[in-house]
């Protein structure tokens, strides 16, 4: 258990000042705790799912149909050896947003942003992984985002995602 001068210490990767419940497509990177292969492994470019990637896969199409205000498709998003990578369209809460955020205590989830959907969905994939197969750490903590910004960049992550598999060797993840 973390005390609290450790968490005071840590730094948020996140943009400041970004409203991350806004509408839009993210591009997210998960990693498994200490970067251990453990939720698959890649064989002739195939992905072979181990018992825990199944969950993860399992976990993140769920996540779209409890979360009405996300939309994931099947392929934009890959599960590697020791992380994964996906893109995730925050739909239109139809609230309107006359004023802004308010100011947020330090690694608080703000309801139906792309931190809370990591965090329910990193915190289910753990507890049925506990349950299951009696795996307590899955993740390193923290994830990667990146703000898609236009179709252009798009493309280009859709494509490395399609790709991730044929380049294991090259990833800078890769062990």
């Amino acid at each position: 258990m973390q005390n609290d001068s450790e968490y005071q210490n840590r730094c948020s990767i996140r943009l400041p000042e970004y409203d991350y419940t806004s509408p839009g497509a993210y591009f997210v990177t998960l990693l498994a705790y200490q970067r251990k292969n453990t939720f698959a492994n890649i064989k002739n470019t195939q992905i072979i799912l181990s018992k825990l990637g199944n969950i993860l896969h399992k976990e993140w199409l769920y996540s779209a149909q409890i979360r009405s205000e996300l939309q994931i498709h099947e392929d934009e998003f890959v599960i590697m050896p020791n992380h994964m990578h996906g893109i995730v369209w925050v739909k239109s809460t139809g609230i309107l947003k006359s004023n802004p955020l308010p100011t947020i205590t330090k690694f608080s989830q703000v309801s139906k942003s792309l931190g809370s959907f990591i965090a329910g969905f990193k915190g289910g994939v753990t507890r049925i992984a506990r349950q299951e197969l009696g795996i307590d750490k899955v993740w390193q903590r923290n994830y990667y985002e990146h703000v898609i910004r236009d179709d252009a960049d798009w493309e280009r992550i859709a494509s490395y995602i399609q790709d991730n598999p044929r380049k294991w060797e090259e990833d800078r993840f890769f062990r």
